[in-house]
């Protein structure tokens, strides 16, 4: 059985950047005109959000060898990971101490006490109370 895209991919080449193709018209990735629709930019964020998740989720367990807490606990995580980045979620010692210990409200406690916190405080209030639920 032909593998259509294996085949479209081999003969478009892909682009990161924007090119004109042999007709003029710009394009990028593989042989995509541009512009693009909102449902193709939808498409592409999507999968670019499920990419770099992916990776963070990845990071994240490999800095975290050995912690055994309840999933929605590791949802928090990679919500947190994902918008910090795990080098700095990694910076969050005590929560994570808290974690080890399966304590969930002090570790729901140490997300609103932090510069994060501050920063985005709605969005911390909101991983704080789903870090209660717990």
């Amino acid at each position: 059985m032909m593998n259509v895209i294996e085949i479209l991919k081999e003969e478009e080449g892909f682009s990161k950047t924007v090119y004109k193709d042999h007709l003029g018209y710009d394009t990028i990735y593989y042989g995509t005109k541009l512009p693009i629709s909102e449902k193709e930019h939808k498409i592409i964020g999507e999968a670019l959000l499920k990419s770099r998740l992916d990776d963070a989720k990845k990071e994240l367990h490999d800095n975290l060898p050995g912690l055994h807490v309840k999933e929605k606990a590791w949802d928090v995580l990679y919500l947190m990971a994902y918008q910090l980045g795990v080098p700095r979620l990694m910076k969050f010692k005590r929560m994570i101490g808290e974690l080890r210990e399966e304590n969930y409200l002090l570790a729901s406690s140490e997300i609103l006490d932090s510069r994060f916190a501050r920063q985005v405080p709605e969005r911390a209030n909101r991983l704080a109370e789903m870090m209660r639920e717990v």
